[in-house]
């Protein structure tokens, strides 16, 4: 441990014989530090925060929705730092004053795009920070930033909502054009080809379905000839008269038909047909019918032997009535599609591309319509979400932090430095002595130069020093402490200096 406590006691011995040469090398690095220092610009920092608050009151149908105002305000927040908008900070702060032509312009807008930063804190609150070297410009700048956010959003939003509105406008009177020229192509070639076919779409679905009515109506009107062969059949086996009694009144065809069908109502309730059975509704019809014309209808005479009309025969005429006449109107609609089919298979062979020009004619005119109807829709919604903007305020601005007014510079911490260099000076100068003093090997104790020769001392002579060195050496003793507490009141000044400075541009 005494060995240790020696070795200290010499080194700093060496490093006091050198003091002066320590003063002077902390008096050159703190001189040339503290310039360092002083020419460091001061970098003051704004900040504010904004939070955005959005308010839909539309369906999300119509397109309002918070994804797309939240997408919308992501948008000029990343746009917020562009060329365009840092020019107006430019010319609508008093960096306007710096700058004199397009270049200073364009050296400003650079300058501030790497000392401004906007950060998302939350999905609706975000933070600007500005950094510049006057704390009012800082503070001009971020108030400027919020300005411009602000009617980005706001008025940006219905610029591009009538934008928006005039280009679909356009659209949609290019696509009433072209739609109007396809139906007129349409109509063309359906008067031409399609108009006695039934059905709709192209030529080949109308053609299907002109096939299909054709085997309805055969079979329909293989139903009815059938049907028609049967009433025939069984007129022809019935007698059209019945022999009467001697003495009874005979009746015409009304009474007779008015028997009959008295006759097939006593049967069908037979049967266990009630009122409301659509058989029983249309022979109660028939029996008013023939009410009315049997009362209107002369009584026969008595006389012996007379013949009467045979009800059931009359009965079976008025069936093979309807039978002939449905037949007959089925063989019509089978002559009339049968005609149809055939002019347009001999068309179709005349011209085989009338099939894939109405295909196409129908596709255009289908792809229009759609392109047509979507357009229509999506002008509606945009209109009505730019009355919803103009009316009311989807998106809510509020600054819950204001730009604040630094007065102390963010950068750089001058007090620091200041007090850094001073102590780096102090520890330079400590270290060139001790340097020195290690190239300038001197033997301080007798145990030192033992150690060095490796003989023994014999013994050591102490230092006599006079009375006018001992006032000499307190007049130097004077000076190197003068010199250090100049070099500490230099620093103390230039700290003030500094308070002093930050005063001022606050």
């Amino acid at each position: 441990m005494s060995g240790i406590y020696d070795e200290v006691r010499v080194m700093l011995h060496a490093i006091w014989r050198r003091r002066w040469l320590a003063m002077a090398v902390a008096w050159a690095i703190a001189i040339v530090g503290w310039l360092f220092v002083s020419q460091i610009p001061n970098t003051y920092e704004s900040t504010a925060r904004v939070v955005v608050q959005m308010q839909s009151i539309l369906p999300s149908a119509v397109g309002i929705t918070t994804a797309d105002q939240q997408k919308d305000v992501d948008r000029v927040r990343q746009t917020l730092t562009s060329a365009v908008n840092l020019e107006k900070v430019v010319r609508g702060t008093d960096l306007a004053a710096t700058v004199q032509t397009d270049r200073d312009v364009a050296d400003r807008v650079a300058g501030l795009q790497k000392a401004i930063t906007i950060t998302a804190q939350q999905d609706n609150l975000f933070e600007i920070t500005a950094r510049g070297g006057s704390p009012k410009i800082t503070r001009a700048i971020v108030q400027k930033l919020i300005d411009i956010f602000v009617e980005e959003n706001l008025a940006g939003d219905r610029d591009e909502t009538s934008q928006s509105l005039r280009f679909l406008d356009a659209q949609l009177e290019q696509r009433q054009k072209q739609l109007q020229d396809a139906e007129s192509k349409r109509t063309d070639f359906q008067n031409r080809y399609l108009g006695s076919l039934p059905g709709t779409g192209s030529l080949t679905d109308r053609m299907g379905t002109a096939r299909s009515a054709m085997a309805q109506v055969e079979s329909d009107l293989a139903a009815a000839q059938s049907s028609l062969a049967a009433v025939n059949g069984q007129m022809a086996g019935t007698s059209p008269t019945i022999a009467g009694a001697p003495g009874t009144v005979t009746s015409g065809p009304a009474r007779a038909r008015l028997s009959a069908i008295q006759g097939q109502i006593a049967d069908a309730r037979s049967r266990g047909f009630t009122d409301n059975h659509p058989d029983m509704i249309a022979l109660k019809s028939q029996l008013v019918a023939a009410t009315a014309a049997a009362r209107n209808e002369p009584a026969g005479s008595a006389g012996a032997g007379g013949a009467s009309a045979n009800p059931l025969y009359l009965s079976f005429r008025s069936m093979q009535a309807d039978k002939q006449a449905q037949v007959a109107a089925l063989s019509m609609r089978k002559a009339q599609l049968q005609g149809d089919l055939d002019t347009i298979n001999s068309k179709l062979a005349g011209d085989p591309a009338v099939a894939a020009e109405q295909g196409q004619i129908e596709r255009n005119y289908a792809v229009l319509k759609d392109q047509y109807d979507k357009l229509l829709a999506d002008r509606e919604d945009i209109k009505l979400r730019g009355q919803a903007q103009t009316q009311t305020d989807s998106i809510k601005f509020t600054v819950i932090d204001p730009p604040s007014a630094p007065r102390v510079p963010s950068a750089p911490n001058r007090p620091m430095l200041l007090t850094g260099v001073l102590i780096v000076a102090i520890g330079g100068g400590i270290g060139a002595a001790f340097a020195l003093g290690q190239l300038r090997t001197t033997f301080a104790t007798a145990a030192r130069l033992e150690r060095a020769t490796g003989m023994t001392v014999i013994g050591s002579i102490g230092e006599a020093v006079t009375q006018v060195q001992i006032a000499a050496r307190r007049r130097n003793l004077m000076y190197f402490g003068g010199g250090a507490a100049a070099l500490g009141a230099a620093y103390v000044a230039l700290l003030g200096v500094e308070m002093v400075s930050r005063g001022l541009a606050a």
